[in-house]
This record gives C-alpha cells, sequence and structure tokens, in this order.
C-alpha cells in the first residue's frame, strides 16, 4: 500500500481550503467597504453639528438685532461691550460671547465661538431707529 505525500490531495480538504480563502476575501473586502462609510459618518456628524450651532447663533443674533434696531439699542451706550442674552435657547450654543459695537445710531452686533469648531463669526449691522 502506497502512503500519499500530499496528505490533502482529498477533495474535501481542497474545499474547505478554498471555503477558507473565499472567506477571508470576503472578509477583507466587507472591511475595506465599511470602513470609509465610518468615517464618512463620524465627518458628516462633525458638519451637521457645526451647522446646527451656526443656524442656533444666526436666528439668536438676528432676532436681537431686530428688537436693538427698533429701538432697544438706544438704552446702551457708545463704544463696545458685551451683549448679555437671557434665552433658553443659547444654551445650546457651544461657549462663546456676544458682543455689542455702538456708534451714534449704527450698531454691530456678533457672536464669536470661544473654539473654532467650524461655526465662524456671525456678525449684523444695523441702524437703530
Amino acid at each position: 500500500m502506497k502512503t500519499s505525500l500530499y496528505p490533502h490531495k482529498n477533495p474535501v480538504h481542497r474545499q474547505r481550503g478554498f471555503l477558507e480563502v473565499d472567506l477571508v476575501v470576503a472578509t477583507a473586502i466587507l472591511a475595506l467597504a465599511i470602513l470609509p462609510v465610518g468615517f464618512a459618518f463620524t465627518h458628516e456628524r462633525r458638519v451637521l453639528r457645526a451647522e446646527y450651532d451656526r443656524s442656533v447663533a444666526v436666528e439668536l443674533v438676528d432676532g436681537e438685532a431686530e428688537i436693538l434696531a427698533a429701538g432697544a439699542g438706544r438704552d446702551f451706550p457708545d463704544g463696545t461691550q458685551e451683549y448679555p442674552l437671557h434665552t433658553p435657547a443659547a444654551a445650546s450654543l457651544p461657549p462663546g460671547t456676544f458682543q455689542l459695537t455702538k456708534t451714534g445710531g449704527h450698531a454691530r452686533l456678533e457672536w464669536t465661538p470661544a473654539k473654532r469648531l467650524g461655526v465662524g463669526v456671525v456678525t449684523r449691522e444695523f441702524n437703530i431707529k
């Protein structure tokens, strides 16, 4: 009786080997397809948060600028000062400061974030009636 030098020549063993190789290749393809999607998801989440923060800041600055332009701005002295904002919507903003600069009948209200998070400075200039 001859003994074979290659015991894996059995077709069942060969099929199992191909199945394992196919499984490794499929897992590698899946990993290469899923990883970029995961990174894109985290990037999109950061972008959406920055856009949300910017839209809240724009709404707050626009609303306060309308109030100041309607006549409430006359109560503030000329010069640059921190503008107090007492609204619950400001709690959803990242840390930052509201600043009012008034020169005569012209004023500028701006919100500046404490950290650069992709939001940027929101500024509105207006005339006080």
